[in-house]
Parts: structure tokens; sequence; C-alpha cells
């Protein structure tokens, strides 16, 4: 059975960190892109980052060198760190698989505020 399920979201002062994980199982996890994408209220899901097969990572230019991208193939996870958060930061984040099809996550609530 398919499942993406994201955890690590929660309520932090703007500067602090968080870190998201996305658990997957029900497919060939290491043949597939994980990506993270946010939706802030009123606002579309945008792409955060991604990160393929061969473990190559993209970021949005409003994340770059903030947050990190990274995979466990044995344990079936993408992770996404962030660091230095700012209020624009909140969002639900989704994750998200591609491989011919695309799956996604229920998403996880990010609160930055003080």
């Amino acid at each position: 059975q398919l499942q993406l399920v994201e955890s690590g979201g929660g309520l932090v002062q703007p500067g602090g960190s968080l870190r998201l994980s996305c658990a997957v199982s029900g497919i060939t996890f290491s043949r597939y892109t994980m990506g993270w994408y946010r939706q802030g209220p009123g606002n579309q899901r945008e792409l955060v980052a991604f990160i393929t097969s061969g473990a190559s990572t993209n970021y949005a230019d409003s994340v770059k060198g903030r947050f990190t991208i990274s995979r466990d193939n044995v344990k079936q996870t993408v992770y996404l760190q962030m660091n230095s958060l700012k209020p624009d930061d909140t969002a639900v984040y989704f994750c998200n698989a591609y491989w011919q099809l695309s799956y996604w996550g229920q998403g996880t609530q990010v609160t930055v505020s003080s």
C-alpha cells in the first residue's frame, strides 16, 4: 500500500530550525525523485526542493542556503532540514514522489512566529 507520511512540523520562532521527514512505503523508493512543496495561506502550492534518484538537488531561490534536502534509500525516507526560518516559510509542507506518476503526502504544518 502506497503511503507518504510527513512528520516534524510545528511552531518555531523566527531564526529557528525544524527537520521534516517523509517516510515512504509501497513504491521502489530509490527510483523516485523526491520533493518537498509548500502551500501558504492564500497561495498556490510551490516547489521548495527536490532530490533525484541520483541525489542531485535543486532548491527554490527563497530557501537556498537555508534548507537542505536529503534522502535515505534504506529507510525510504526523505528529509528537509530547515534553518534560519522566517515567517514567510509558514505553510503546509507536502512530500512528493515522482517517477512516471506523482504521489503526495497529506502535509505537515510549519508555523514560524514569535
